[in-house]
C-alpha cells in the first residue's frame, strides 16, 4: 500500500467515538479515531515495510504512528531512529505500544532501557520503565541483574513524575512476577512504597497495587506450569547384540 492510500483508509475508519476516547487518553490532533481491531487488521495485510511505517511516523497523526508501530522493522531500526521517535512521542499510549512493537524486539532494547529511564522528559523515561517490564518478563535478565532495579525504583519512584511513576510501578509488578524470590523482595519494597498515585485524567484507569498484582502473576504462572503435560522421558533404546548367532 502506499502512504496515500494507507492515510485514506485510516481515514474511513475513524469515528468521533473512538476519537473522544483518545484524546481522553492523551492523544493530540491530528486523529481520526481508529479502533485497535481496525489498526491490526491493516497492519497483517500490510506487513512490515519500514519505508512507510517511517512516513507515517513522520505525519504526526495519532492512528498513523500507532500503525506505524505495528508495521516498522524493528531489526532495520538503528540507535538514532529510536531516539528520534521517542523524542517526538506526545502522549503515553503511544509510548506503550512503541516500547512493546517495536524497541523491544530490536538489539538497541538493553541500551535503550538503561538510556531513556533516566531522561528528564516524562514520556521518555516512561518508554526506559515499560521496556524494563517486558525485558524483565521475557527472561532478558538473570534475578540476580533485577534486584538493583527494585532498589531503584524504591528510591526514586516517590520523586517521578506522573507517567514514570506509572511505568515504574508496572516494572515492579513485572520484576516481581519473574520468580518467588523476586516476588518477595518487590512486595517487600511496595510495601515501603505505599500507594503509588497517578493522575490518569478522565479515564477510569488505575495504577495497580503492585504487591496483589504480583501474586496473581505468580499464581497464574504455577497454575500454568502445573497444567502443562509432563514431558515424556525418552524410551530407553533397546540393547542390541553385535555377537554372531551360535550354530546349533
Amino acid at each position: 500500500m502506499s502512504y496515500e492510500e494507507t492515510m485514506s483508509e485510516l481515514e474511513s475508519h475513524g469515528t468521533e467515538q473512538n476519537q473522544k476516547i483518545y484524546r481522553r487518553h492523551g492523544a493530540s490532533d491530528p486523529l481520526f479515531g481508529v479502533s485497535f481491531k481496525n489498526l491490526r487488521a491493516m497492519a497483517k495485510r500490510i506487513g512490515k515495510d519500514h519505508a512507510l511505517a517511517t512516513k507515517l511516523w513522520a505525519s504526526g497523526n495519532y492512528d498513523a504512528r500507532m500503525l506505524a508501530t505495528l508495521t516498522a522493522d524493528p531489526a532495520t531500526m538503528s540507535s538514532r531512529d529510536l531516539d528520534t521517535w521517542v523524542k517526538s512521542i506526545e502522549d503515553y499510549a503511544t509510548t506503550d505500544v512503541f516500547a512493546a512493537s517495536v524497541v523491544k524486539h530490536t538489539k538497541h532494547a538493553e541500551k535503550k532501557m538503561l538510556a531513556w529511564k533516566k531522561s528528564k522528559r516524562e514520556l521518555t523515561a516512561e518508554a526506559g520503565w515499560q521496556l524494563l517490564s517486558h525485558l524483565a518478563l521475557d527472561g532478558v535478565y538473570t534475578a540476580k541483574q533485577l534486584e538493583p532495579f527494585i532498589e531503584e525504583i524504591e528510591a526514586r519512584i516517590g520523586k517521578a513524575d506522573n507517567r514514570v511513576r506509572h511505568a515504574m510501578n508496572n516494572a515492579l509488578i513485572a520484576i516481581g512476577g519473574v520468580n518467588d524470590s523476586l516476588a518477595r523482595k518487590a512486595k517487600a519494597a511496595a510495601k515501603r512504597i505505599g500507594k503509588v498515585e497517578v493522575d490518569h485524567g478522565e479515564t477510569s484507569c488505575k495504577t495497580p497495587a503492585a504487591g496483589p498484582y504480583i501474586d496473581k502473576i505468580r499464581a497464574r504462572a504455577k497454575a500454568k506450569k502445573k497444567a502443562a503435560p509432563a514431558k515424556k522421558k525418552p524410551a530407553k533404546k533397546r540393547r542390541v547384540s553385535t555377537r554372531p548367532a551360535r550354530g546349533r
